[in-house]
């Protein structure tokens, strides 16, 4: 009889051992948005012009602004019922200089280092999708790099403690 609650007691703990969740990370809702099929596109809403993203016509709106450093996982929602968007993680070393922005193309320069350390990319009105990046401590910039979006206030700002 010792043997078998032995063997049952065995089989208890590596079954918890099996269904004990694993650290998840952080989770953050990200809401792409737009003001709709009348929204006049804008040039200077750009990081570095400290714009007042209130007046934007169109924005990412984020459940939370800081975050512990670690695995961090993006879920994506395009609110729009127009235009498509994305979203891109990239580092922001000063906010006084904002983003590299080619002003020829209306686009950030992902090319540069640490500018794209992850995206999920061209979201069509209502799609969603996920993201998940290891995250140092420092300042990040989400931003929509679909032509016109950055430069027009699409982006926000991530601080990973």
């Amino acid at each position: 009889m010792k043997r078998l609650y032995a063997v049952f007691a065995a089989i208890g703990l590596a079954a918890m051992t099996f269904v004990a969740p694993a650290f998840a990370g952080t989770v953050i809702s990200v809401d792409l948005w737009d003001a709709g099929p009348d929204l006049t596109m804008v040039t200077n809403m750009r990081i570095k012009d400290h714009p007042d993203l209130s007046k934007a016509p169109m924005g990412i709106k984020i459940s939370q602004a800081t975050v512990p450093a670690g695995e961090v996982t993006f879920k994506v929602v395009n609110s729009s019922k127009d235009l498509e968007h994305e979203m891109v993680v990239g580092i922001l070393k000063d906010a006084n200089v904002g983003l590299p922005y080619k002003e020829n193309s209306g686009r950030v320069d992902e090319n540069k280092p640490g500018i794209n350390l992850g995206e999920v990319a061209e979201l069509e009105p209502g799609e969603s999708g996920s993201l998940t990046v290891n995250l140092k401590p420092g300042t990040y910039a989400l931003y929509c790099n679909v032509a016109g979006h950055y430069a027009s206030g699409m982006w926000t700002i991530l601080t990973v403690k």
